[in-house]
Order: C-alpha cells, then sequence, then structure tokens
C-alpha cells in the first residue's frame, strides 16, 4: 500500500472515531433522568465535581475548579453538557491558607444543555 492510501485511510478512521464520539456521550447522558428548567435541559440529580489548589487569588482559583468541572462533564456527556453558567444546583466553596496562602476551591453542580 502507498503512503497516500495508508494516509487516506487514516483519515476515514478518524474522522469516523470523532463523528461517533458524540452519539457516544450522548447515550452515557441519558442514563441520567434529565427534566426541563429555565430553557435548558439538565439532569435531575446526578452532580459533577471541580476542584483547585495553591493559587494565588479566589478568581484564579474559582476559574480553575470551574474548568475542572467543565472538563470532566466534558469528558463523560460531550461539549453540550460544559456550560457552567447553564448548570443548576451550582455550589461554589472557596478556602484562603492565610496570610498570603494560597487560594483553593470545590465547585459541584447539575450540568445542563441547550434545550433543543
Amino acid at each position: 500500500m502507498t503512503k497516500t492510501g495508508c494516509f487516506k485511510r487514516g483519515l476515514i478512521a478518524a474522522v469516523l472515531v470523532s463523528l461517533s464520539a458524540p452519539v457516544m456521550a450522548q447515550e452515557v447522558a441519558d442514563i441520567h433522568e434529565q427534566r426541563r428548567e429555565r430553557g435548558f435541559v439538565c439532569f435531575t440529580d446526578h452532580y459533577h465535581y471541580g476542584s483547585s489548589s495553591g493559587l494565588s487569588s479566589k478568581k484564579a482559583a474559582q476559574a480553575a475548579a470551574i474548568k475542572s468541572w467543565a472538563d470532566f462533564v466534558n469528558f463523560e456527556y460531550g461539549g453540550a453538557w460544559t456550560s457552567w453558567a447553564r448548570s443548576g444546583s451550582k455550589s461554589i466553596k472557596c478556602d484562603h491558607a492565610g496570610t498570603g496562602g494560597a487560594w483553593s476551591c470545590d465547585v459541584n453542580s447539575r450540568p445542563c444543555r441547550g434545550g433543543r
């Protein structure tokens, strides 16, 4: 087989895998009970968590914890579910390790996606 033939087959395989990923993510999401709220579709009682530590400001610690939450939600359910702003029942708890110490935060919420 030529290099071009190998490349084309590899490209086709990559495209097929990437097209099936959103379908698999939605199938995983479908195992959780969902409801419509605020114009979105949200998990009813399934929460995801994120955390951060060792950051110099509360704002940076919150942003890192939310990114941790979104990254894991994306891994499990795909990008449609990763909006922290859309998510339901949000909780953010942050701690500061004394004067000049580092910030850490823990977040949790129920993932939601657009209401289509």
